[in-house]
């Protein structure tokens, strides 16, 4: 009998792209722990620790803990009290002190883009991150690239690291037609979107120097996404009317976003995976992303590139899609390809296999991947 206590702090934080990788890992991990029971393969208590209040969806296999406190101190000292085996923490933060820990850090932002983060968060990662990658039992990540920051940084050795990536089956829940814009709130003119926080390191000021040039070409900008405090933002000069800033929008206005975009811009300086680029391919939207960090390993030949830092070279992508058409049909069919390397449920396998290596059981469904 293997215990699992999985480190659920994320489910009293807002979802992003961390807290989105977390809960459908532990859905489908939900899933495969009730299929070994039924399959009478090697049986698995789980236990997911929540601060109190949190939201916490109903779960078939996992029990779910609630105890007291919130926030970093709740992982250092309540945590650590109600954790019995294998521990799991999948949003980048854990107790220091814990045996058989299991940490996934998603990316090394904090020392990429320094200034996307406010002082305070900046100082708790950059004295945290390299603690927990070495009193950790295994460091997750989500894409190679992140696994050679995390190890050229010498936060941990190569060998401890396991690349366990995001998946696009989310999007299946999602419902266009649901959407307020699927009505008369429907944008008037083809659009550009893309979705990101201000923080300087999603660039969405580089896309707001092009908007004129944008509306010249008949095309609107359209910004989805809210400033978490963790981030410094931007301060922006008046915008072009061409460019709509919609603020927080749901999955399934995500979904129409998407899904009838005439492309989705990401300009990011920095991505340790770039969900929305991922999900983007999977509506079939064309996507121009950065030629840097993530986005070429995650994004592949289904995707434009340009240089972040230069913004003739996004409207030069962009305007490739609207005088070459056939450009937009070749992408759109490499896309459909390149999300099936993404899949929460094979990532879930992989986590599955690597709890039970750390708690001494040998691996039996899916071969863990290591950089």
């Amino acid at each position: 009998m293997i215990d699992l206590t999985v480190n659920g702090r994320f489910f009293s934080q807002p979802t992003t792209g961390v807290q989105r990788y977390a809960r459908e890992i532990l859905a489908e991990l939900d899933l495969l722990v009730q299929d070994r029971r039924m399959d009478s393969h090697v049986a698995m208590n789980g236990n997911v620790v929540v601060p109190a209040g949190s939201d916490v969806p109903i779960m078939s296999a996992f029990k779910v803990q609630r105890t007291a406190g919130t926030g970093v101190l709740w992982d250092q000292f309540a945590l650590p009290f109600a954790k019995r085996g294998v521990l799991l923490s999948l949003g980048n933060q854990g107790p220091i002190f814990a045996s058989k820990h299991i940490i996934c850090i998603h990316d090394l932002n904090v020392a990429l883009a320094p200034s996307s983060y406010s002082a305070a968060f900046r100082s708790y990662y950059r004295i945290m991150l390299p603690i927990l990658s070495r009193t950790a039992a295994r460091v997750v990540t989500v894409s190679d690239f992140s696994a050679r920051m995390l190890s050229e940084s010498g936060f941990c050795a190569p060998e401890k690291i396991t690349i366990i990536p995001n998946g696009h089956e989310h999007i299946k829940r999602w419902r266009p037609n649901n959407s307020t814009f699927s009505s008369k709130a429907a944008p008037a003119r083809p659009f550009v979107f893309t979705l990101g926080s201000r923080a300087p390191h999603k660039n969405i000021g580089m896309l707001f120097s092009i908007a004129p040039e944008l509306d010249a070409l008949g095309l609107d900008l359209l910004v989805a996404g809210t400033s978490m405090s963790i981030f410094s933002t931007l301060d922006t000069p008046p915008l072009p009317p061409n460019v709509h800033v919609l603020g927080f929008v749901t999955d399934d206005d995500l979904a129409y976003l998407y899904q009838n975009a005439f492309c989705f811009a990401f300009p990011s300086l920095a991505e340790g995976f770039g969900l929305p680029a991922l999900e983007a391919l999977a509506f079939g939207c064309p996507v121009v992303a950065s030629n840097t960090t993530s986005l070429p390993e995650i994004c592949g030949e289904a995707a434009l590139y340009a240089d972040p830092r230069s913004p003739r070279a996004w409207l030069n992508q962009i305007d490739r899609l609207r005088t070459q058409p056939e450009t937009a049909q070749h992408l759109r069919a490499k896309a459909a390809r390149q999300v099936e390397r993404f899949s929460w449920a094979r990532s879930a396998r992989l986590y599955l296999d690597l709890i039970m290596s750390v708690s001494g059981a040998a691996p039996t469904r899916a071969t863990v991947s290591n950089n």
